[in-house]
């Protein structure tokens, strides 16, 4: 960071507190290019760029290569400011994911925020929010999002008691519903499909067909729209028992009906699963396919009570 030319591998060597001790040591010239390279992984690991220069007449010659941390990727712009709030929100956001689900934008993010003094660690006004992820499918996907590959995975429909595999190029992870989905084009049926992580097996292998960048332009806002005409699309109309925590919780995203409330969902049998949870608080007027899988389930349920008194 010290310099805009960059330093040569063996003015770092020379230099650097670590590799000089090591050198005089009597450490190699090869354990000490093996530590080298292992720490510009790691540091890059870290979400800290570390740009390589060739030669100015043959930039594939790395020969002589210099290496050096760009302030401009490293820090934020000096002309830019934040307010009190402004700053307590990046914190948060920056709080919300888990160490293993970061992207290589989230690391860019907190870096930054790091620059400005901030410690992004330490909870702001005594909560710090998490996003949780319960299935194993998240982390490989968002690595091949952002290595621009293709993945291949089981996928079991809602009904279906066979997992089929699927190929396809990931383009974006959102959350709708306090659940993640997959957005991307699935080759064998050459179109655009969104995946419900929770379906996906713990298989998610990523493959080496690479596909166009260009092709995550505004996905993640091509996934929304899809899943909001979607739910649009799917509207029950519900009877609730007034101050129970199933009004409590459907009514953030119902809408006032004549006799009771509607509230559009995504999906019929894991919104039947929601229903069912919530007991008597909770009666389905609408549509007839939503009801009668919510009373299999409340029947599913007083069976194995059923079951286990007399057993």
């Amino acid at each position: 960071m010290a310099t805009d030319r960059g330093l040569t591998k063996a003015q770092i060597l020379e230099s650097v507190s670590g590799y000089r001790q090591r050198a005089e040591s009597g450490t190699g010239a090869d354990a000490l290019e093996k530590m080298f390279e292992r720490d510009k992984d790691d540091l890059r690991g870290l979400g800290i760029p570390v740009e390589t220069l060739g030669d100015h007449a043959d930039p594939n010659d790395l020969r002589e290569a210099r290496y050096r941390i760009p302030k401009s990727e490293y820090t934020l712009p000096d002309d830019l400011t934040f307010t009190q709030e402004e700053l307590a929100l990046l914190t948060l956001a920056a709080t919300v994911w888990r160490e293993g689900s970061m992207s290589d934008d989230s690391n860019a993010g907190i870096r930054k925020i790091r620059s400005l003094g901030i410690d992004v660690d330490e909870p702001i006004i005594g909560f710090a929010p998490e996003l949780g992820l319960t299935t194993n499918a998240f982390v490989p996907l968002k690595n091949a999002i952002e290595a621009n590959r293709a993945v291949t995975f089981t996928y079991i429909k809602p009904g279906e008691k066979r997992a089929l595999l699927r190929r396809v190029q990931p383009l974006a992870l959102v959350e709708q519903e306090n659940r993640w989905h997959l957005f991307g084009f699935d080759t064998d049926r050459g179109a655009e499909r969104t995946f419900l992580l929770s379906r996906i097996g713990d298989d998610v292998k990523i493959t080496r067909l690479a596909f166009d960048p260009a092709l995550k332009i505004d996905a993640g806002q091509r996934a929304l729209a899809g899943l909001a005409e979607v739910a649009a699309r799917n509207v029950a109309h519900l009877e609730v028992h007034p101050g129970s925590e199933a009004d409590l919780r459907l009514a953030r995203r119902a809408s006032a009906a004549a006799q009771g409330i509607d509230v559009p969902f995504l999906d019929l049998h894991i919104f039947a699963d929601e229903l069912a949870s919530y007991g008597p608080e909770v009666r389905v007027i609408s549509p007839d396919d939503l009801r009668e899988q919510v009373i299999v389930r409340l029947q599913a349920t007083l069976d194995r009570h059923q079951e286990a008194a007399h057993g």
